[in-house]
Formats: structure tokens, C-alpha cells, sequence
């Protein structure tokens, strides 16, 4: 019997696998094709990503820096309002060479990584969890003392067990753009119902378009719209959900949820690969598979760590439906120089974004 089999290799499944191996339990981790594509989310994130990783990640990762941000309230004819810092406030990334090298890790760690394994059920029981897996060898049940669900919106694990959904899912279109593009700005769009559209340069990789919008809306045909716009070339389109907001419980007797599973991103921008290795780092610290009350702990441990950057994140997106002069007027106010970090909503209150207001 394994201590924690994890379900779902990407970055928090992968994080989670990783630190529990380092902590010296016996880990498998189950992913359902190959690790890594097809792609599921956005490459841009905070520079904080590189303290999980080794230092010579970041050359093999990194395809763009991102100086700042351009909001617009309509397509790309709209008026920019710019916002900006003086160094890189964000990065882009190889999305697919991320999950590859964070499961490269967690086997380098001694968890047991296995990809093209399925999982169609899951069953808890009080000694034990049960999961059936669909193999290319067959079927097999794997027994394990805690399973941690990190297999995305859609999670397997949440549904067998039946732990609340995330409060909402939005549909999210991404396409990409072959040819190079070495701009320091993304393009935010406040074009859709209570959520945004961007475009963000990859350097050589291209760009990166994207929309999410609430799941009765036509976000795909937004999203042709939009990139027509632009008068891209999209020559690679990926759809998905996006899922915004905790449940009131992510844990069973015997069970964790962690990252998209959980609902553990930002309400803001829908991104989640920082909140869910922060949150994978709260369940590996906290958790004992012999101790299965120790889920408790890292219920709090995470929303310690999260909860108040989830509840101001909720607050800021209210802004994406205000009325257009009260947008105007908030934009125009805020815009120039900024001292806010991008996973962080807390450091609007900070110093750094106090001085960035006054200079």
C-alpha cells in the first residue's frame, strides 16, 4: 500500500509528489496520457515560479520577459491604459516544459511517476483508498492510505468522492500565433461578460490569445472575433474549464484536492500554477498518511496561505462589470508605474505600490 498516490501530474500534482518523496513516504503519481500536452493553461506567470525549481530550469524555460500591462476596455482599438514596473514583473513560459520538469523532479525525489494510467474511480474506505486505474497493460486497483486529487477542473477524485465543486467554471479558448514576438507588454481586454481576453507576447515562440467568459457565453466565437481583430494567424486552439472559487471543503476523511481540483486559483485572472504549488507545499508539510486527522491541518494551511489573496482577488474582479466610466476613471487613476505583485492582491496595500502611486 502506497502512502499518497497522487492523480494528476501537473504542476501541483507534480509539486506534491516531489516534497511528500523528499519527506521520505512512498508516492505514486498517476497521470492520464503524457505528461505535459496537451496544453492546458497559460504560460504567464509570476518570477516567483523559479524558487521550485533548480536554477538551470530557467534558461530551458523562460521565452519572454513581461514588463507590464496593457488594459483596454474593447478590442485593440480601444484606448490603452498602462501599467508597468521598471524590471520584469512576469515571465513567460514553455507551459508543457514546466510539467515535464516538475515531474522530472518529483521522480528524481522517489515518487513513483507513471503516465498513460486513468483513473475511472476511486472508492474510500476506512483503512484505505481504493483506485481503480486503467492501464496499458489492463485494469488494475492501486490501495493507498491518502489519494491527493490534482487532476484538474473536471477532477475525477472530487466527483467519486463527492466533495463540493468550485463555486463557478468558466470556458476558457486559447490559440497561438506562430510568429515571433519579442514585446515586454501583454494585452489585457475588458470585452467580456465579468472576465477579460489577452495576447501575450512568447518571444520566438510566438503568441499566446486567449478569452474566458461564463460557460453560457460564446466564448469561442469571442475568441475568433478577437484574434480576427488582431489579424492573427492561429494555427493551434485549445478549449477548457476554468475553475473560480474554493468550495467550502477540500479534504474527505482520506483525501486531499489540490490546485484546479480544489478551485485553488485567482478569481482575477483565473491563473492558478503558483496557488496550487504553494497549496501542494501546505499538504506535504502538514499531512501524515498514518495520521488521516492531520487533513484537517492542512485544510487551514492552505487557506492561511491563500485565503485572503482568493477573497481580495474576488473583490477586484467586481471591477470587471462595473459600469464603463467608473472602469475609466479606475484605470486612469491607478495607471503609470505600479508596486503590485501579480499573484498577490494583498500588496495593493503595500509599500512598494504606496511609493509607485506618489512617484
Amino acid at each position: 500500500m502506497y502512502d499518497f498516490a497522487v492523480v494528476g501530474v501537473g504542476p501541483p500534482g507534480a509539486r506534491f509528489a516531489r516534497r511528500a518523496a523528499e519527506n521520505g513516504y512512498d508516492v505514486l503519481a498517476l497521470e492520464r496520457g503524457e505528461i505535459g500536452p496537451p496544453l492546458a493553461c497559460s504560460g504567464h506567470v509570476s518570477r516567483d515560479l523559479w524558487s521550485y525549481l533548480p536554477d538551470d530550469a530557467r534558461p530551458a524555460l523562460l521565452q519572454n520577459e513581461v514588463y507590464g500591462a496593457r488594459f483596454r476596455l474593447g478590442g485593440p482599438e480601444a484606448t490603452p491604459y498602462r501599467f508597468y514596473k521598471r524590471e520584469p514583473v512576469s515571465n513567460v513560459i514553455d507551459r508543457v516544459g514546466l510539467d515535464k520538469r516538475l515531474a522530472t523532479l518529483a521522480g528524481e525525489a522517489g515518487a513513483d511517476v507513471r503516465d498513460d494510467h486513468t483513473v475511472v474511480d476511486v472508492e474510500e474506505h476506512a483503512d484505505r483508498v481504493a483506485i481503480s486505474v486503467r492501464t496499458p497493460e489492463g485494469p488494475e486497483t492501486v490501495e493507498t492510505k491518502v489519494v491527493v486529487g490534482a487532476d484538474g477542473p473536471r477532477s475525477r477524485v472530487r466527483r467519486s468522492l463527492d466533495v463540493p465543486e468550485p463555486t463557478e467554471f468558466l470556458h476558457g479558448v486559447l490559440g497561438f500565433d506562430p510568429n515571433p514576438d519579442d514585446g515586454d507588454f501583454v494585452d489585457v481586454h475588458l470585452m467580456v461578460p465579468t472576465f477579460f481576453a489577452w495576447r501575450i507576447p512568447r518571444g520566438d515562440a510566438g503568441v499566446e490569445y486567449g478569452l474566458a467568459a461564463p460557460a453560457d457565453y460564446d466564448a469561442t466565437g469571442a475568441f475568433e472575433e478577437f484574434v480576427a481583430d488582431y489579424g492573427a494567424t492561429i494555427d493551434d486552439r485549445h478549449a477548457g474549464a476554468i475553475p473560480i472559487g474554493p468550495p467550502d471543503r477540500v479534504t474527505t476523511d482520506r483525501a486531499l484536492l489540490v490546485g484546479d481540483a480544489a478551485g485553488q486559483t485567482k478569481p482575477f485572472t483565473g491563473g492558478g500554477i503558483l496557488y496550487g504549488l504553494r497549496a501542494a507545499d501546505a499538504a506535504a508539510r502538514t499531512v501524515d498518511p498514518d495520521v488521516p486527522g492531520t487533513l484537517a491541518n492542512y485544510e487551514r494551511a492552505w487557506r492561511d496561505e491563500l485565503g485572503r489573496e482568493i477573497s481580495l482577488g474576488k473583490l477586484l474582479r467586481r471591477g470587471y462589470s462595473a459600469p464603463r466610466p467608473v472602469q475609466r476613471a479606475g484605470l486612469a487613476t491607478f495607471a503609470g508605474e505600479i508596486g503590485v505583485h501579480m499573484d498577490e492582491p494583498t500588496s495593493l496595500f503595500s509599500v512598494e505600490q504606496l511609493k509607485a502611486l506618489f512617484r
